[in-house]
């Protein structure tokens, strides 16, 4: 039996345990955005107040399974560099072309970035946790794509003739194609 998420009351009776956090191997992962909201950033001494894009992001890690990371990007021209970076990762945007940024097709997006350790201190204790460090182009995805697939079973085919099927290009387009 599945149990639906639903809002809990004051006096609810509750057990699950908190998940471990983990921590993976500073290098490079496959992801997929799971969420996406729209928010609005107060602005800091680097940046002024601008729309912001917070995202929830599954890092795919063969090792250590899927491990949720948090990303932000700002929506300013001082980070165009960044926003461009992001959607030519999940494949909208080709380098050098302007783009209108659709965040309605962002969820469900899948890409290839680099983790790092990002480092910093909080009631005075020292932590640790994953940061994207850089987003890598759509083509780097599409290179280690089946690198997080189930294994396909092996079984004895009947050899058939030679067909017409597309298959995936290096610029993620199809073309047809002989086997």
């Amino acid at each position: 039996m599945t149990q639906v998420d639903r809002e809990l009351s004051w006096d609810d009776t509750i057990e699950k345990d908190g998940g471990e956090y983990i921590l993976l191997p500073p290098g490079d992962y496959n992801f997929t955005i799971t969420k996406f909201e729209r928010a609005r950033f107060n602005g800091s001494a680097n940046l002024p107040p601008c729309n912001q894009a917070k995202l929830e992001i599954t890092i795919h890690s063969p090792e250590h399974g899927d491990v949720t990371v948090f990303h932000n990007l700002f929506l300013h021209t001082k980070t165009e560099g960044l926003l461009s970076a992001f959607f030519t990762a999940i494949g909208q945007k080709k380098k050098g072309e302007p783009l209108r940024m659709n965040w309605n097709a962002v969820v469900g997006a899948k890409g290839r970035c680099q983790i790092e350790h990002y480092k910093y201190t909080k009631d005075g204790r020292e932590l640790v946790n994953n940061q994207i460090k850089k987003f890598y182009p759509y083509e780097e995805y599409l290179k280690h794509a089946n690198y997080h697939q189930p294994p396909q079973q092996n079984y004895q085919q009947t050899p058939q003739q030679n067909f017409q099927q597309p298959f995936p290009t290096s610029q993620g387009g199809w073309q047809q194609g002989q086997f």
